[in-house]
């Protein structure tokens, strides 16, 4: 699996970022919503996904202390347990373990957090550390004091942030030393190409992809005129994604169905292909629910796009 360095910087680890990283997200839940903790992937069902991406080549796992009000850092850290190996890990704090629990950006709450994610995960420390969203009640230069602190303790390698805008991401910049920023984005999702993407391209700051297969839609699996399918994100936690249901997404499905067509690629594969193509995405982190979904990565590593038909694809899927 290709890996990109981490630039070396003020404060940045010399550590490498894989190309693809296993999302966990859904691992004893369905992301960090209390109402879904207990549901989403198995333990069981968790390790045999953990499984097939390892000998996938996928060699780091995304995860967060608040993903399965903590279930998907346990299942994580049983799989590093009995299989004797160990991934590059990213975790991530800010919302609540459980519903009405404390949540936020306050210096003592990540070094806790943090402390209670190494347990979980079994491992003394982790290679990024992300701000899983921004926390207008605590100075940034508080929270990303202690994201410094813990990495001057090598309790993680590096931080960075996720759900940031670019404004968000400049303030961060000018606070501290954040190395990664994660968010979604994919052919259905581009509002980061305006402002944020160059900023990180001219900062050094490297751009993690969630969500690059739209919760699903970009796999082709919702129909125009059908109902979505049983166990779907949409018929799940569908929110995100309730702007994609018009015509004109289905019409421009219907367009990337074509193009993958001629190619003899799955849609999916065609849509993380696309993302690959762009050299400001460090990382892509892919959630898959079954071992058989890691299939299109594989597809999208050898079909790889020049910059005409990268260019081509995101004027069809506009």
């Amino acid at each position: 699996m290709a890996r990109i360095a981490l630039t070396p910087g003020p404060r940045r680890s010399a550590r490498t970022i894989a190309r693809i990283a296993l999302g966990c997200g859904n691992f004893g839940g369905i992301g960090s919503a209390p109402e879904f903790f207990g549901q989403g992937l198995s333990e069981d069902q968790a390790l045999a996904l953990m499984d097939a991406a390892w000998q996938a080549g996928i060699t780091h796992f995304d995860t967060a202390d608040a993903y399965g009000g903590g279930r998907s850092e346990l299942a994580i850290g049983r799989w590093i347990a009995s299989r004797g190996v160990r991934p590059q890990l990213t975790t991530k704090t800010f919302n609540p373990m459980q519903a009405g629990a404390d949540h936020g950006l306050r210096p003592e709450r990540i070094a806790r957090q943090l402390r209670a994610s190494l347990d979980r995960l079994g491992v003394d420390h982790v290679e990024l550390y992300l701000a899983h969203d921004f926390d207008p009640q605590v100075p940034l230069p508080e929270s990303l004091s202690a994201f410094g602190q813990a990495q001057d303790e090598g309790t993680i390698g590096g931080y960075g942030v996720s759900n940031f805008s670019a404004l968000q991401l400049a303030a961060a910049l000018s606070a501290g030393t954040p190395q990664a920023v994660q968010n979604s984005h994919s052919l259905l999702a581009r509002h980061d190409e305006l402002e944020l993407l160059p900023l990180c391209a001219d900062q050094a700051v490297h751009y993690l992809a969630f969500g690059p297969l739209a919760g699903g839609w970009l796999t082709g699996k919702y129909r125009r005129g059908e109902p979505f399918p049983v166990g779907s994100r949409m018929t799940q936690r569908p929110e995100p994604y309730r702007g994609l249901v018009t015509g004109d997404t289905f019409d421009a499905l219907d367009r990337l169905r074509s193009m993958a067509a001629s190619r003899e690629i799955s849609m999916a594969g065609l849509a993380l292909a696309w993302l690959l193509a762009d050299e400001r995405v460090t990382q892509i982190v892919v959630g898959p629910g079954r071992p058989e979904h890691l299939a299109p990565v594989g597809e999208a590593l050898s079909h790889p796009l020049t910059a005409l038909e990268r260019a081509e694809i995101g004027r069809a899927v506009a």
